[in-house]
């Protein structure tokens, strides 16, 4: 039987067996019940929780972390007016799953602080994860945070202005490189014949694959000489652009403008049909991109390392060797931030490496 409530000479403190116990209403009227191990100690909590209820900063019994976030991924639409996708809800219930409720299921919200969000930025890339994807993982728990935040649960987001940098393992860069003019001549060279225009316009414009695949002739304005980031393919479906930046208006060189025209003569499209189709008529597959043309083709022009990505990551340095600058580059690219172009997307090339003799 546990042991009953006696009243001792201060209000709101109660001696129950060997401990204290300082019990009061909060704002909203629920009963909030401390306990403590002296009478002096139960005295300095009740000080601080009359403290913290009449600045309105008393939060009551915090939730368990996992019981919260079972009910926020259901709930959650997003922290601006572009609203929440669904495909990018799956994505988050999966960091979920696999990531953050392991390591912080155990724990209370409030009881969460920002030294327990470095130690999670840290765990994820001690466990091999590269820079982005340890970004693309504190993504969701940023956002629950906030929400919390939001709803009154803690009195503190304890990831505001946490920076999470962690070391590298490895040189994330290098898995990412571009390619050098003789290198991407030759995996050219190595595609077959029909898919060579795909792979040229891809190293051409710079667009992702699923954005590649989602491009229709009615996003092609040949006479002007430019084509429209409109829509791109994501895990089975087809839909607008993630960000507003990635909405975008992109020019055609002259060479890949000619390659159009020669491909619209051909094909006579109508507005609605891919640029780049299968040779049944219907839209690519990013998967039999990837397995089907670049990889047996990079394999054959002995640059195995390089995907459909690389050509992304050759475009934006070969705009950035011309003379683009890093705000041109991040507008073709369709990114949120020129820093993100520079650290992520530029690369240097050994030929690039500038001749010191002035410096003798």
């Amino acid at each position: 039987m546990s042991p009953s409530y006696e009243k001792t000479r201060y209000p709101g403190i109660y001696r129950r067996g060997d401990r204290f116990s300082v019990r009061q209403r909060d704002a909203a009227g629920r009963l909030v019940n401390k306990s403590a191990q002296t009478i002096a100690e139960a005295r300095t909590i009740q000080a601080s929780l009359r403290t913290s209820q009449a600045s309105g900063e008393h939060v009551p019994k915090s939730i368990a972390f996992a019981a919260y976030a079972d009910e926020w991924i259901t709930s959650y639409v997003g922290r601006t007016g572009r609203g929440f996708r669904e495909t990018t809800r799956d994505d988050y219930r999966a960091a979920l799953r696999l990531h953050i409720k392991p390591f912080f299921g155990r724990m209370r919200l409030t009881e969460i602080q920002p030294r327990d969000i470095k130690a999670f930025a840290f765990h994820l890339a001690g466990s091999g994860l590269s820079e982005a994807s340890v970004r693309r993982y504190m993504g969701p728990l940023k956002a629950l945070l906030a929400t919390a935040f939001e709803d009154g649960l803690i009195r503190v987001n304890p990831a505001t202005n946490v920076r999470t940098a962690v070391p590298r393992t490895h040189d994330d860069r290098e898995h990412a490189k571009a390619l050098s003019a003789e290198q991407l001549q030759r995996l050219i060279a190595a595609v077959d014949e029909e898919w060579r225009p795909l792979i040229e316009f891809m190293a051409t414009t710079g667009l992702r694959i699923g954005e590649v695949v989602a491009l229709r002739w009615g996003d092609v304005d040949l006479d002007r000489g430019v084509f429209r980031v409109q829509r791109a393919f994501y895990k089975g479906n087809i839909d607008e652009p993630k960000s507003r930046f990635g909405k975008r208006r992109i020019p055609l060189s002259p060479k890949l403008a000619a390659m159009l025209r020669d491909r619209d003569a051909q094909l006579q499209p109508s507005p609605k049909d891919p640029v780049f189709q299968t040779l049944d008529g219907t839209m690519m597959d990013p998967a039999n991109i990837r397995s089907r043309i670049m990889r047996p083709a990079a394999a054959r022009a002995g640059l195995a390392w390089a995907t459909p990505h690389t050509l992304r990551h050759t475009f934006a340095s070969r705009c950035f060797r011309q003379g683009c600058n890093v705000k041109q580059v991040q507008a073709l690219l369709g990114h949120h931030s020129p820093s993100f172009t520079l650290e992520t997307y530029v690369h240097l090339l050994p030929e690039d490496l500038p001749d010191l003799a002035f410096l003798d």
